[in-house]
């Protein structure tokens, strides 16, 4: 904005010789409280550098030193060389302006207008989904709406992708969407449309395969969402833990996995699977090999398992006893 009168005086008693009549001429300013005041117009005014307009802010730049007021900063005519040095600066600067309009590009008014191109997900559009899907009673979409949810995503209900949706919506239970999960699900995936569900299951169907971390909170979320919270149930009925299982494992199953079903479903004695043991299973499948000769159980893995292993070398032991009379006949 230049330099303030206070300056210019400090800069004139050091470099330049005044008159006898340029100090009585500050001596009666001084005196009669004359002293310019820079916010009139006798000073330069401040003009736009950059054109405004409702996306952008201004730059702004002085206009030139007026000759006139140049006087009365340098109050002695001879100092000529002075006032030219003034008028020097302010024409340069007149000059450039022209540079800066061609150079300096507008300036965002926010910064988060710099990625305006990202998606942005709309809560009214997935309000208006919902809506589709929702009961006529209840708000919340129900056993009906998830399965007309699925013929428009293209997908069977007992399809690993819809167990994905529940997991990133994070449904409390089975058969029933609330509005509060469906709107922050989508949000948290990115998208508000039925095609953009489409496309991000499929993206996080892939990325499950490798990364070992999300497949385990997926697989600790399986165990929850197959519990009947309505009645307060802990324990996971044998049944719909092994539909559950081999739901979870569709794209990477454990070898172990169709032994382990195959004997609960043999014995149904075991009514039910506890947390634990649920969610055990899947370092026993990670440590245990196929031929379950490195499990110990001296450690502390659920009892299940010791009889699971039992059942299993036993089913071993007949096998290499029928070969052996085999192979005597």
């Amino acid at each position: 904005m230049g330099h303030c009168l206070s300056c210019f005086y400090n800069q004139t008693n050091a470099d330049v010789v005044t008159s006898p009549n340029t100090e009585n001429d500050i001596a009666e300013n001084i005196a009669s409280n004359e002293t310019p005041n820079l916010m009139t117009s006798e000073f330069p005014q401040e003009e736009p550098l950059l054109q405004n307009n409702e996306n952008h802010i201004n730059l702004y730049k002085p206009k030139s030193f007026p000759a006139q007021n140049t006087n009365r900063v340098c109050s002695a005519s001879e100092n000529s060389a002075d006032v030219h040095d003034i008028q020097k600066t302010y024409s340069h600067s007149e000059k450039s302006k022209a540079f800066y309009h061609n150079i300096i590009p507008s300036i965002p008014r926010t910064m988060s207008s710099l990625g305006s191109s990202e998606f942005k997900v709309s809560e009214t559009k997935i309000n208006q989904l919902f809506d589709q899907y929702k009961d006529s009673l209840e708000d919340a979409i129900l056993a009906e709406g998830i399965e007309n949810l699925c013929n428009d995503l293209q997908l069977d209900p007992d399809n690993f992708k819809i167990l994905v949706l529940a997991w990133k919506l994070n449904a409390s239970q089975m058969c029933r969407f609330t509005r509060a999960e469906f709107i922050q699900g989508l949000k948290s995936m990115k998208t508000d449309s039925v095609k953009g569900i489409q496309l991000k299951l499929s993206e996080i169907s892939n990325n499950l395969k490798s990364d070992s971390e999300q497949f385990k909170d997926l697989y600790r979320f399986t165990f929850k969402f197959g519990l009947d919270v309505s009645t307060g149930q802990r324990i996971l009925p044998s049944d719909i833990a092994i539909l559950l299982w081999r739901l979870v494992f569709t794209n990477n199953e454990p070898s172990l996995l169709e032994k382990w079903l195959s004997y609960l479903e043999k014995n149904p004695h075991i009514r039910g699977i506890p947390k634990d043991t649920w969610y055990m299973f899947l370092n026993f499948c990670e440590f245990i090999g196929d031929d379950l000769s490195s499990y110990d159980d001296t450690e502390a893995w659920p009892s299940l398992f010791d009889d699971f292993v039992e059942f299993e070398n036993d089913q071993m032991n007949q096998n290499v006893s029928k070969t052996n009379i085999i192979i005597q006949d």
